[in-house]
């Protein structure tokens, strides 16, 4: 299993969430949830392939294959809202990183972590910066935060970003609209849990979010209260982006259009050292294939976004998979559903190279 980045590994609320039957409403049909970028007379069958790859989720996904280089591809569930999980922290790097290029900060400005940072999480600054008063370069936090998911480290940069209120509306002013980034990870962790009164502004002391967190790990969840937190969760707007959102502001990354050269280089060359998710989109690529991304994994909720090098001159393939609401008995089993979509998207795009 790769790695969680909302909760510990043995958490009950990942080991249970595909246990839950999610009330859903008729899946709409083939025409109303597939969209098809371009005229390649292929792209059909490749919709047609996502989509019954998507079956196998037992939940809603949402995907979006675009050749970076010309545009063509396959979008499903387009413009339906997910659950980011930990690929939030995309867009909180990037307005980071938009920081230091207007100057604002530097990758070499320390952040000092204060007592209150410090919970129970999975994480680097969990375990070895456990010392208040420990100082780390913003370079260095990002790092941690996009290659093994660290949360309090993206907690640190959401709050040296200045807060949800920065982060959206960054994404609004690059013209990417369908993303929002509302809590930090404490506040979304402990909400999920169902503790609504925990938001930023007043966010749960570490002692107390720890029991909570530790008395999750070790108690047996009642299967109707799960069900309840995921369906409460699933409905939520708060933290969640379109497949085509997420995808535009992925395209944008690698074009150069809202960060800097360097800037953009750094952030893409951390997201090619993921160390999470192994067995998504990467899962069933040809060994070797170049892919950076980033995971993200909460209750019912398995995602996967990134980018994907093909060889020699073919260009690259934007993937975004987002699945919700699955039935399936754990988050791992949903991993193969991600990992086969990026493949079908790899191989057509390898292909039928069309023009860029």
């Amino acid at each position: 299993m790769s790695r969680l980045h909302l909760f510990r590994p043995r958490l009950r609320v990942f080991l249970l969430a595909g246990t839950i039957v999610a009330l859903a409403a008729a899946p709409a049909s083939a025409s109303e949830r597939l969209e098809l970028l371009g005229d390649d007379p292929g792209l059909k069958h490749l919709g047609s392939e996502i989509e019954r790859l998507a079956e196998a989720s037992l939940g809603t996904v949402g995907v979006a294959a675009i050749h970076l280089e010309s545009g063509r591809g396959v979008l499903l569930n387009a413009d339906e809202r997910f659950p980011m999980a930990s690929t939030y922290k995309v867009p909180i790097a990037v307005e980071i990183l938009a920081q230091v290029d207007a100057g604002k900060r530097s990758l070499d400005d320390l952040i000092t972590m204060q007592t209150s940072d410090h919970v129970v999480t999975y994480g680097a600054l969990s375990d070895f910066f456990d010392t208040p008063g420990s100082r780390l370069t913003i370079q260095n936090v990002l790092g941690l935060m996009l290659r093994i998911s660290d949360n309090i480290a993206t907690d640190l940069l959401f709050r040296e970003a200045g807060g949800a209120e920065a982060i959206t509306a960054r994404m609004k002013a690059s013209g990417v609209e369908g993303i929002r980034v509302d809590r930090t990870t404490r506040a979304l962790i402990a909400n999920f849990l169902g503790r609504d009164d925990a938001t930023v502004a007043v966010p749960m002391p570490p002692a107390e979010y720890n029991r909570l967190i530790l008395e999750d790990n070790s108690s047996q969840l009642d299967e109707r209260r799960l069900a309840g937190l995921n369906k409460s969760f699933n409905s939520d707007p708060r933290d969640t982006a379109t497949p085509r959102a997420m995808a535009a502001l992925l395209r944008k990354i690698w074009k150069r259009e809202i960060l800097s050269e360097q800037s953009s280089a750094l952030l893409i060359d951390i997201m090619a050292r993921c160390e999470t998710g192994e067995n998504r989109i990467p899962g069933a690529l040809p060994p070797g294939t170049p892919v950076a991304h980033k995971t993200g994994t909460i209750g019912e909720s398995t995602n996967d976004v990134g980018v994907i090098t093909l060889p020699g001159d073919a260009g690259h393939v934007i993937s975004v998979v987002f699945v919700k609401e699955s039935r399936l008995p754990s988050n791992a089993a949903m991993e193969p559903v991600i990992a086969e979509i990026a493949r079908a998207s790899h191989d057509y795009f390898v292909f039928n190279r069309g023009s860029s």
